[in-house]
């Protein structure tokens, strides 16, 4: 399976982005994460053309979460996108990066006041608010700054996407939002109508991640739009914007079929046009949220084959150099992955493996995968890790965080450097009283 600009060169490599695996290995070292910047702005462009055609007042956000860094965030301006943030260390990243912050959504179940100080003192276009606890803190640090915020609330439309259980939170039993079907979507709105220095501009919903199927997008875009209906007719209030989140899904494995943007776009806007025209409302600002969608397919991560063990009679484990600090997702969802061996991807498949990590824990990445016959000091590709990979990596086991590569048309840029080890102790402190005792502290 090859995805976005990869193909096999004349050197019989995996190529990416114009750039051959190995050298990117030789030159970065493994594991590396490797971004495909044309399939990335490929995607946004997808997306918003796919928009744009049939609801011209659309904007895409992308949602940072997925893969955020300050290459990132040029990125997404250059393509014209908004941003959609979870918390404080996304925006201050955003903000660094010079993005304009109009065009940024800051999201959040629990935000601190420090998070909503910083967005208001930077001119955030739009905070989402999650509760009421949220809608009194905001409203007290505006009075306190002379200014009205736009916000828009965060509602629980009450449906249930086919996709893992860990990543639904668009359910009525979800940490996330204002159910609509137990009046507390209504009572936040009536609250929030009473703070002066909060302006209700829209509502917001998320229904999940990684969702293959549409009719979950098209039923939440109808829910949202009757809600708004009776919000009208209960408040007087006229909603400007619709947020309907992100969650659509990529391919993994070749088996998968992912919407296309195209698909995508048209269920939504099926649903949300039926739903204006029925309930006679005016047409309103369309936000969505691609995180997944935009980087998923576009990252690429690259390990170096260490030890291969055979059990007899039952398994080969083929360990490679990272594991579940650069990818927990096999560890938090079950996840698969595909993969190949990036010094010789159209040798055959001769075998069935196990793809182990090197961290203390049953670090398993991918479970029966087709390999050629490998020897240590191999290439091994794992495709689709652009999502939730580097953005979710840590330190176990003291390991250091992978560096991040921009490809394209044969250039290859660092855009995250590899941490070192000084980097993991960078942070530590020894107090006075155990210092004494030890004699490699000086």
């Amino acid at each position: 399976m090859l995805l976005g600009t990869q193909r096999v060169n004349a050197r019989g490599h995996l190529e990416i982005g114009g750039c051959d695996t190995l050298d990117l290995a030789r030159e970065f070292g493994t594991p590396l994460y490797v971004m495909d910047e044309a399939t990335i702005r490929g995607n946004c462009r997808a997306l918003r053309a796919a928009y744009a055609k049939r609801y011209p007042t659309s904007l895409m956000l992308f949602a940072a979460k997925a893969f955020i860094n300050m290459a990132i965030c040029r990125i997404m301006d250059e393509e014209g996108m908004g941003l959609d943030l979870s918390s404080g260390g996304e925006l201050y990243t955003a903000l660094k990066a010079g993005f304009p912050l109009e065009r940024a959504y800051l999201h959040g179940n629990n935000k601190a006041p420090w998070e909503l100080e910083l967005a208001l003192d930077h001119g955030v276009g739009r905070i989402v608010l999650d509760n009421e606890r949220e809608m009194a803190l905001l409203q007290e640090l505006a009075a306190a700054r002379g200014r009205v915020q736009d916000v828009l609330l965060r509602l629980s439309p009450g449906i249930k996407p086919q996709t893992h259980s860990y990543i639904q939170t668009g359910q009525i039993d979800t940490k996330f939002g204002m159910g609509i079907s137990t009046g507390c979507a209504m009572n936040g709105l009536r609250t929030a109508l009473t703070m002066p220095n909060l302006r209700i501009v829209g509502l917001h919903c998320h229904i999940g991640s990684n969702i293959m199927g549409l009719d979950s997008f098209e039923m939440a875009a109808r829910m949202m739009i009757r809600f708004a209906a009776h919000v009208r007719d209960e408040l007087k209030l006229t909603i400007c914007e619709l947020d309907l989140g992100g969650g659509v899904g990529v391919r993994y494995t070749p088996d998968q079929e992912p919407p296309s943007a195209e698909d995508y776009a048209e269920a939504v806007i099926t649903g949300l046009h039926d739903e204006l025209a029925k309930y006679d409302l005016p047409p309103l600002l369309l936000l969505q949220e691609p995180g997944r969608s935009i980087v998923g397919e576009a990252g690429t991560t690259l390990y170096t084959i260490g030890t291969i063990k055979d059990v007899p009679g039952i398994r080969r484990y083929v360990s490679v150099d990272g594991g579940m600090s650069d990818n927990p997702r096999p560890a938090l969802y079950e996840a698969k992955y595909s993969t190949l061996v990036a010094n010789k991807p159209e040798a055959p498949l001769t075998q069935k493996v196990t793809i182990a990590g090197k961290h203390c824990e049953c670090d398993n990445l991918i479970f029966d995968a087709d390999l050629p016959d490998v020897a240590s000091g191999d290439l091994l590709a794992v495709q689709t890790t652009g999502a939730y990979n580097y953005s979710m990596a840590s330190n176990y086991n003291r390991f250091t965080k992978p560096a991040v590569v921009l490809v394209n048309d044969g250039q290859a840029e660092l855009i995250a450097a590899r941490e070192t080890l000084d980097d993991l102790l960078s942070h530590d402190v020894i107090p006075e009283r155990l210092q004494k005792s030890c004699a490699a502290c000086g």
